[in-house]
């Protein structure tokens, strides 16, 4: 079994800054990517960054210039610092995790139970 543990949402003012956290932990033999969706009220589901195992990242266009993704491989953790929020990153952001686990070849997914990020105007 694999767990993501996130932490770092809550209520912010629109310029402010938030920075969310997650930690993998479980049966992992590798990791292809970690990265952080949100999905906002009436709407889907949307990547916002991702770091992949190569040390490349890619980013929203909504995002870009405001957030930043690092990943530390040693402990499994991925952060996002979000920077000049906007009231329409408002969204429950969750945490993936593309993974090979033990033994096997395939890969599987991941996701945390998601944090809650409101930007107030």
């Amino acid at each position: 079994q694999v767990q993501l543990v996130e932490s770092g949402g809550g209520l912010v003012q629109a310029g402010g800054s938030l920075r969310l956290s997650c930690a993998a932990s479980g049966s992992i033999f590798s990791i292809n990517a970690m990265g952080w969706y949100r999905q906002a009220p009436g709407k889907q589901r949307e990547l916002v960054a991702v770091s992949l195992s190569n040390d490349n990242t890619d980013y929203a266009d909504s995002v870009k210039g405001r957030f930043t993704i690092s990943r530390d491989n040693a402990k499994n953790t991925v952060t996002l610092q979000m920077n000049s929020l906007k009231p329409e990153d408002t969204a429950v952001y969750y945490c993936n995790l593309d993974f090979i686990p033990p033994g096997s070849y395939r890969h599987l997914e991941a996701w945390g139970q998601g944090t809650l990020v409101t930007v107030s105007s």
